[in-house]
């Protein structure tokens, strides 16, 4: 998430910033990149990664980090633009402040309410992505104990209930504890409550 947040969030302050040809390019490159299909790339990596290193979970992230920060340039890129607009940023470029203070210090403080709004939905696909990679057999090896691997043991042991049962019982109750914590994290950082535009 972090990795995802950061290249997500530099990307779409400088388009939203700068924006003319260097918001173009870089939206074009983002929508090449997005249509670039994911579970592909990781069935060509699992084919590719030599036996030594195999599908371990870093290399599973690797893959999920380059596919999951396109969508965060977006909504990055909306909030720059819309508070590049407000007196305060004109005031802190009129006093010297350079392109980096302005973006780092003066906008995206103003737009971390976008921020926590998004971070249990990243951490759901995480969550999500891995179980499906594991439950195709493109995930971890099989010995690794991990939610995908026990839903695709239960859906072979279809005997033994009690299997697909837990699994899918603990993946529901964590992806929906995710979402309400990160509601009450948005709730509390909702800027709404402590300004008023005026």
């Amino acid at each position: 998430m972090v990795l995802t947040y950061f290249i997500g969030i530099v990307l779409g302050c400088l388009m939203g910033y700068f924006g003319g040809w260097f918001d173009l390019l870089v939206q074009r490159l983002i929508e090449v990149w997005s249509n670039i299909p994911f579970l592909f790339v990781v069935i060509i990596v699992a084919s590719v990664v030599p036996p030594s290193i195999g599908m371990n979970l870093w290399v599973l992230l690797a893959i999920v980090v380059l596919f999951s920060w396109t969508s965060m340039t977006y909504y990055m890129r909306a909030s720059t633009y819309r508070e590049k607009a407000r007196d305060y940023v004109h005031a802190a470029q009129v006093l010297g402040a350079g392109t980096g203070r302005v973006i780092f210090s003066h906008v995206l403080p103003n737009t971390l309410s976008t921020l926590v709004t998004f971070i249990p939905f990243t951490v759901s696909l995480a969550i999500s992505s891995l179980t499906a990679l594991d439950f195709l057999g493109f995930g971890l090896p099989p010995p690794t104990p991990s939610w995908g691997e026990l839903l695709r043991q239960g859906t072979s042991n279809l005997n033994s209930p009690w299997i697909v049962a837990s699994a899918f019982t603990a993946l529901v109750v964590v992806l929906v504890l995710v979402t309400f914590i990160g509601e009450a994290v948005r709730e509390a950082f909702d800027p709404k409550k402590f300004t008023t535009y005026q």
